[in-house]
């Protein structure tokens, strides 16, 4: 696939390059990348793709635009709120870049459209920030046979790899089995330092760009740790093993969520809605931190952090229903689960999907 004139002068820096030059750019013309994710990690991939000049670029995102989301997501902007991730990326992609095709989905990924989707593409990106889709999109990659290039971020580090690479390790030969739920919250339950999915994002880039011109050496088979406190990097080894890998039916029916959180299982739940419908004087705990918004209106709410728990413990009645609740239902179990293991309580209820249900 041949570049115009126009083309040429815009990637120009590149074609100066041995590495690269005007075969190399023609290559990456002709490359096909999916990025699973628009969102902080997303973001910064989406931006430098467009930008090298990635002939085809795939986004999908079931997710509208939040104004938390700035923080971090740089190809978002105040104008944007309220809009669809994927259908504002291609936008922003297409005005950046005018020589690429940017494909939008705004669906969530499922086992149902996930191989269809990741057979039109050469490399899938990896830009989630749960555990069950990322097991899904590893699971998916093998089926399909298409290299994974994977970021995770969490409060001030961040991981890169590369899966499923030239029958390299995947995902699960890194991870196994799923944490315990709970155990490793989101960015939206614990946060993270705006700057480190732009540093994350662009190492998995730059891997993408690699394996479409087949330079340097590709991360498969080794994670790269960065912790953005202590400005370093450092590597392991991730050793190949005899991972679980699905038959296509088996994957189309795997329930991946069941898998990652099903570990935690509690007999009571209800829905905010069912909550405010109560009268005022049940009692709630409130595990979130003091300034997470919107707050409870109620006059017997105890905030108690999930992380201080322990030092609540006396102020908890037992003689009846306590309702527990979070800004999305995660901490919120994690805290019952500790306080019926650990201290005995039987009264205990989850309000399913929190503050923002």
């Amino acid at each position: 696939m041949k570049l115009t004139a126009e083309e040429k002068y815009r990637y120009s820096r590149h074609l100066l390059l041995e590495e690269v030059g005007l075969e190399g750019q023609e290559k990456l013309k002709m490359a096909k990348v999916l990025v699973v994710g628009a969102g902080g990690l997303g973001c910064p991939v989406l931006l430098y793709l467009a930008a090298a000049g990635v002939g085809t670029i795939g986004v999908i995102d079931f997710d509208t635009i939040d104004v938390s989301n700035l923080q971090r997501q740089i190809l978002f902007s105040t104008d944007d709120l309220g809009r669809s991730k994927a259908k504002v990326a291609k936008e922003k992609l297409n005005a950046n870049n005018p020589f690429i095709e940017v494909i939008s989905y705004n669906e969530q990924l499922t086992n149902e459209n996930a191989l269809d989707i990741f057979s039109k593409f050469d490399i899938i990106v990896d830009g989630t920030d749960n555990f069950h889709t990322r097991y899904l999109v590893n699971d998916a990659c093998l089926i399909a046979n298409k290299p994974l290039v994977y970021g995770a971020i969490h409060k001030f580090e961040g991981h890169v790899s590369v899966f499923n690479y030239q029958e390299g390790p995947t995902y699960r030969c890194l991870f196994p089995t799923p944490p315990e739920a709970g155990s490793i919250p989101s960015c939206s339950e614990v946060g993270v330092v705006g700057v480190l999915p732009g540093i994350i994002g662009t190492q998995e880039a730059n891997e993408v760009i690699k394996i479409i011109l087949g330079i340097g050496k590709v991360l498969s088979g080794r994670l790269l740790i960065y912790n953005a406190l202590q400005s370093s990097f450092m590597e392991i080894q991730i050793n190949k093993t005899e991972a679980m890998i699905f038959k296509k039916e088996e994957f189309l029916k795997f329930d991946y969520q069941g898998y990652c959180e099903g570990s935690i299982v509690l007999e009571k739940s209800i829905t905010l809605e069912e909550l405010v419908k109560l009268s005022s004087d049940v009692f709630v705990v409130d595990v979130r931190e003091v300034w997470e918004q919107p707050q409870l209106e109620s006059k017997h709410v105890l905030h108690a952090p999930l992380h201080e728990i322990a030092g609540y413990v006396n102020e908890i009645p037992t003689d009846k229903e306590v309702y527990v609740i979070c800004q999305h239902g995660v901490r919120s179990k994690v805290a019952i689960e500790y306080l019926e293991k650990e201290c005995n309580f039987t009264n205990l209820i989850n309000v399913e999907g929190g503050m923002l249900g």
